[in-house]
């Protein structure tokens, strides 16, 4: 790692909890993370990771790993309303220390059973809101894997402005060098 990142606390977000209906008619709702929802968490993120075509860790993470990397700053989870059951989940942390803190990142993650449900667009939609509200000017994805498609069609439909590619950014499961797009989306242009 080339620096280390010291989050601050940050007010919490006014906005939530945020309530939603998916296209398959579930209802959902967005909020923070709590500790009795981390187990989960970790396993959502380690699935991926195992996986191996869109988070850049080559193994899965433990307990302390995962709290270091994905709970830095501030972590949401978005549940079943009936069920209580998390459909996905996201983080908002700076990208960058000191200076440039105000210039964030967030990682997202879709349930596989939950997928193609527009959980992934309305989780992405509620981040924008989230992250201007807890003050972030910007936001910076730094590896969005072009092979990952729908994470690729998903910023450009909500205006990321692609500002460069990483070529051969990632050596991803299935063997093979993968360029990353970096998308990077402004805050203060609203």
């Amino acid at each position: 790692m080339a620096y280390v990142i010291e989050t601050k606390k940050l007010p919490k977000s006014k906005l939530l909890p945020i309530s939603g209906t998916l296209k398959n008619g579930r209802k959902v709702v967005l909020d923070y993370a709590n500790e009795s929802d981390y187990p989960t968490l970790q396993g959502l993120l380690n699935q991926v990771i195992e996986e191996g075509m869109t988070y850049p860790q080559w193994e899965q993470l433990t307990m302390d790993q995962f709290k270091a990397y994905f709970l830095a700053a501030d972590a949401f989870t978005a549940k079943d309303v009936e069920s209580s059951e998390i459909l996905g989940t996201f983080y908002i942390k700076p990208n960058y220390p000191g200076r440039c803190s105000h210039i964030c990142n967030a990682g997202f993650i879709v349930k596989p059973s939950s997928r193609s449900n527009g959980l992934a667009r309305w989780m992405a939609i509620q981040y924008l809101k989230i992250a201007k509200d807890l003050g972030y000017k910007g936001s910076m994805f730094n590896l969005v894997f072009e092979s990952n498609t729908h994470s690729v069609n998903l910023w450009r439909s909500l205006n990321f402005k692609e500002i460069g590619v990483v070529p051969k950014a990632g050596l991803l499961k299935d063997g093979k060098y993968h360029n990353a797009i970096q998308f990077y989306y402004d805050f203060t242009l609203e």
